[in-house]
């Protein structure tokens, strides 16, 4: 099956390449800034708002007006217009919010090029990159496919990397004839129908102690800048802690990204049905006492790695109804005795006598609500 599949790999460009990419950056913003203020002010005066054809039209002009536009990746620029575009057809479809300006201060600033003659490739431990020409990058693993495009990021910790999309075929895996329940939860992070509990790193709260006190660092140098009348940009002390701040918030990323990754990855390589609560992440971050540690496990990105892996490699993933009342039944008899509460985690099925960890049985009810769903479509 052809899918579109993407590889990241850190960037290390030499110091004029870095300049160029701030350049093709800084322009690819410009031209979106640009475009997006016409677009509303054609708006605000006609009652309808411009194409990304009429945008593509007016694009020439504009760079014989600005001749430092014509120094940068012109595909860049141009797919920056398609950003927006798109970012417009979104909004009237009610998926995302209205476009607003992008800013230099955002944390991480990036632009994408795509595949055209061949401007995009690998050789050997470098990559040709248009107006960059080959730039090394950490090879970590081959692109198979036909590259499609390459996204050029800055993170806010100083680095650079790039994402390349490669439209890739890929086969399904053999079938091993197992299905899973898995219940998601905070002390664990998964519990499978199996009886296996996946233990919940908390990459987050290890790495508390030290993010506070290098954030408390970075207030005192923003308020040091401040007293001293210097811009927070122009301040090299606060510059400084504010990308070994980033660096620290990078390092858990990762390390959570690692472990969602590999975890779905070895469930998906090992069973063909995966049944999965369908969870309401964004109500539950409501409550203000778990919102952190919910947040900290990331289970919507686990369920979306389960989905676009189980699609890849031939698998199916169930999602059971979030009121399903997976910890109220009794996995043995299908008894249920009324609500019970978060802090209640064994108990004694009093029709049957069967004791449960209320986890594994939880995992067993959604394993047994997954096959019923699945059997029934």
């Amino acid at each position: 099956m052809l899918v579109n599949k993407a590889y990241q790999f850190r960037l290390y460009p030499t110091q004029e390449q870095e300049r160029q990419i701030a350049k093709t950056i800084g322009c690819s913003r410009f031209v979106f800034n640009h475009f997006l203020a016409k677009w509303n002010d054609t708006y605000k005066e006609t009652g309808k708002g411009l194409t990304y054809r009429a945008c593509s039209a007016q694009l020439p002009q504009l760079k014989q007006e600005l001749s430092w536009l014509k120094e940068v990746d012109s595909i860049a620029i141009q797919s920056s217009l398609k950003h927006l575009a798109d970012s417009f057809s979104r909004f009237f479809k009610k998926q995302n919010g209205k476009p607003r300006f992008k800013s230099k201060k955002n944390p991480i600033q990036s632009y994408t090029t795509k595949q055209t003659n061949g401007n995009i490739s690998i050789v050997g431990n470098q990559i040709k990159l248009p107006k960059l020409g080959l730039v090394r990058f950490a090879k970590s693993r081959e692109v198979v496919g036909r590259i499609l495009r390459a996204t050029i990021r800055r993170n806010p910790s100083g680095k650079y990397f790039i994402s390349i999309l490669a439209k890739t075929d890929i086969q399904p895996l053999e079938k091993t004839e197992s299905a899973i329940g898995i219940d998601l939860g905070i002390t664990d992070f998964a519990i499978l129908s199996d009886g296996q509990k996946v233990d919940n790193h908390r990459f987050t709260a290890k790495m508390e102690k030290k993010l506070k006190r290098e954030q408390r660092k970075l207030s005192r140098r923003a308020l040091h800048a401040k007293n001293n009348g210097i811009d927070l940009l122009d301040a090299k002390n606060y510059q400084k802690q504010k990308c070994k701040v980033a660096r620290l918030h990078e390092q858990v990323m990762n390390q959570r990204a690692d472990f969602l990754n590999k975890l779905s990855t070895d469930i998906i390589k090992n069973h063909d049905l995966i049944c999965i609560e369908d969870l309401h992440t964004k109500g539950m971050l409501r409550n203000r006492k778990l919102a952190k540690s919910i947040s900290d496990v990331s289970w919507s990105s686990f369920v979306k790695k389960l989905q676009y892996k189980a699609d890849w490699y031939g698998k199916t993933v169930i999602k059971v109804d979030k009121w399903f009342p997976s910890s109220q039944l009794c996995s043995e008899c299908g008894h249920r005795d009324g609500k019970k509460s978060l802090d209640i985690r064994d108990w004694t099925c009093p029709t049957c006598y069967t004791y449960h960890d209320r986890d594994v049985n939880a995992s067993k009810n959604i394993l047994a609500e997954g096959l019923s769903v699945h059997a029934s479509a």
